[in-house]
């Protein structure tokens, strides 16, 4: 069922993601332009980028932010997949366009496609870690009937060059207890 909703929302989502900005800077063509390096890159990530699957399973609600009873109704087992596709610019980061869905809280799909940034620090000669941000596309049924709404979220990794663990946190909105606070695991495994 996740596979078919990602197969009908990754399209739309994707071309949202990438046309949203361009409404503000249409009247902008030249070819240096920040709308057109935008395009330039998405293209060369999809082109040239190296093929991941994303496959996730664990959401964390906030023990502090969350009440016992609720989260007890919350789905904590964020099944879902997705793919991803990274290279490294020329300072060794990561940039990454993505597209997946998972269940979200409420039990419901939940498909998402975005870029993401992460600032690459070796820890060995095999291993790395990373920390950056994701500036994506989310669809909710609990918010905007299901209407895509855009997002940004930091993003953290470690593993290898090509397989991960990663992570993506959803803070708090407000001061009232019962929204946000959800942290996302998930892993990246290289299909090249």
């Amino acid at each position: 069922m996740l596979i078919k909703q990602f197969m009908k929302f990754f399209p739309a989502l994707l071309s949202a993601a990438l046309l949203m900005p361009g409404f503000a800077h249409a009247e902008d063509a030249a070819e240096d332009s920040w709308w057109q390096k935008s395009k330039d890159k998405v293209t060369t990530l999809y082109d040239k980028g190296e093929l991941s699957l994303l496959a996730s399973g664990w959401a964390r609600h906030g023990r502090g932010t969350y009440t016992r009873e609720r989260i007890n109704e919350l789905n904590e087992k964020a099944w879902g997949l997705g793919f991803m596709k990274s290279m490294r610019d020329g300072k060794d980061n990561e940039e990454a366009i993505f597209g997946m869905v998972i269940s979200d809280s409420h039990f419901k799909p939940q498909p998402m496609a975005g870029y993401s940034y992460q600032w690459m620090k070796p820890i060995n000669n095999e291993w790395e870690a990373g920390i950056g941000a994701t500036g994506l596309l989310i669809s909710r049924t609990d918010y905007f009937g299901g209407v895509p709404f855009p997002a940004v979220l930091p993003v953290a990794s470690v593993g290898t060059r090509h397989n991960k663990l990663m992570a993506a946190y959803v803070p708090r909105f407000s001061r009232n207890k019962g929204n946000g606070d959800v942290l996302l695991l998930f892993v990246r495994i290289d299909l090249n």
